[in-house]
């Protein structure tokens, strides 16, 4: 009797969620509950229907990311480097002889700048190589020339030599609005793939600025070797970092394993500008093999977000927040503390505490700089001494070329 009822109960069950099924869905006149039950399946195309109206969005998403690589592509270059290796004195019974010499090539990437023909890389892709190539992505390649270079944050700024002044070019975006889940796309050569766009979104940024590191973004868009050196770009089509580095959990492993990093643009641009000011200067020459910018350190570390400051301090609106002191920096010695609120940096104002850290990391050690400082709703003007910025390199390794 209870195996009786069971089954009448499952068969109403059925019969129940199988009009529930069939009552959300078009009818055919040939196909009914009968059909259903026996096991046979609906006419085909008798599915779920996307509406026209998705469609078309969709179809609208389709063509704005097909244009959007079409208008970068043509600035995005190749970087074909070359670099020998001497072989090992051998001593022969007539003598020591030179073994013979090896050539290593190497892939990078890069992404145009100006009309003129200046190209922003990675400077880990032409370091100490003995010449190098650059390929537009019509497929002329041109040679060039290195203007400067900033090793620690691995940026490096060459000109291609032509005449041209027509040069497709890439602008910067402002980093410091980029926000985690904006769409962005790596462009560049990956094994010698020119040409290749990968989609992703941002999948980090760093929520604790400090002087004391490099401040990187995290994205998952497919980056692997010959990626060094070219565009992360937003939805505009701006530069939004230049690609540096993937992460390499396991040592054995030289592919993308879903975390790639990013040297922000507001980065690249102060690195980019200071190169571009001192070669204008004829000063390359007396910067060579030296960074080109400062290494300046206070050794603090600032809140994300500005701090709003009243209109009655007579200061700077904005204000940066200070965080933690490294114990024993220039910024402890100068008696700088944990919410301390920097508004001005040698007199000048900053927009967001990024550029505040971005400003002490282009001076050089041992200045005397001077700062405005709210403490405790008393506005203060501190002293400091900038150190030399210590070595601190992300838990990543650079992009092979």
């Amino acid at each position: 009797m209870e195996f009786t009822r069971r089954i009448i109960m499952a068969a109403a069950i059925l019969a129940i969620a199988a009009g529930l099924y069939l009552s959300s869905r078009p009818q055919t006149p040939d196909y009914g509950l009968t059909k259903l039950l026996k096991g046979e399946k609906p006419p085909e195309g008798d599915g779920a229907k996307i509406s026209l109206k998705d469609a078309r969005a969709l179809a609208d998403m389709n063509d704005t990311f097909a244009r959007l690589a079409e208008a970068v592509l043509p600035s995005v270059v190749s970087v074909t480097t070359r670099k020998v290796r001497q072989g090992p004195l051998m001593l022969m019974p007539f003598g020591l002889v030179q073994g013979g010499s090896e050539v290593i090539p190497g892939l990078g990437s890069g992404a145009i700048i100006s009309k003129e023909g200046h190209v922003v890389t990675n400077y880990h892709v032409i370091k100490d190589v003995s010449d190098f190539a650059i390929t537009t992505n019509d497929n002329k390649m041109y040679s060039a020339k290195v203007l400067g270079y900033d090793e620690e944050r691995d940026i490096a700024l060459l000109r291609i030599e032509s005449d041209r002044k027509d040069f497709p070019a890439l602008s910067f975006a402002n980093s410091d609005e980029a926000k985690v889940g904006h769409i962005v796309f790596a462009v560049g050569n990956p094994f010698g793939l020119s040409g290749t766009v990968t989609q992703g979104i941002i999948s980090a940024r760093d929520r604790h600025l400090s002087d004391s590191r490099m401040d990187y973004l995290q994205t998952d868009a497919v980056i692997n070797p010959g990626n060094s050196g070219g565009p992360l770009v937003d939805t505009s089509g701006k530069i939004v970092g230049v690609n540096v580095a993937i992460y390499q959990g396991d040592e054995r492993l030289r592919i993308w394993q879903g975390v790639g990093l990013s040297v922000p643009s507001n980065e690249v641009k102060v690195v980019v500008d200071a190169i571009k000011k001192a070669y204008d200067q004829r000063e390359q020459a007396r910067l060579s093999g030296v960074s080109m910018l400062g290494r300046g350190y206070l050794g603090l570390a600032v809140i994300t977000e500005p701090a709003e400051v009243d209109p009655a301090w007579g200061s700077s609106e904005i204000g940066a927040m200070i965080s933690h002191v490294d114990p024993n920096s220039p910024a402890a010695v100068a008696g700088l503390k944990p919410g301390d609120v920097v508004t001005k940096f040698q007199g000048m104002s900053f927009r967001m505490p990024a550029d505040l850290l971005h400003i002490i990391r282009t001076q050089p050690p041992g200045s005397i700089v001077k700062l405005e400082v709210i403490r405790n709703n008393r506005m203060r003007e501190v002293t400091a001494r900038l150190g030399e910025r210590p070595d601190a390199p992300p838990d990543a390794t650079a992009a092979p070329k």
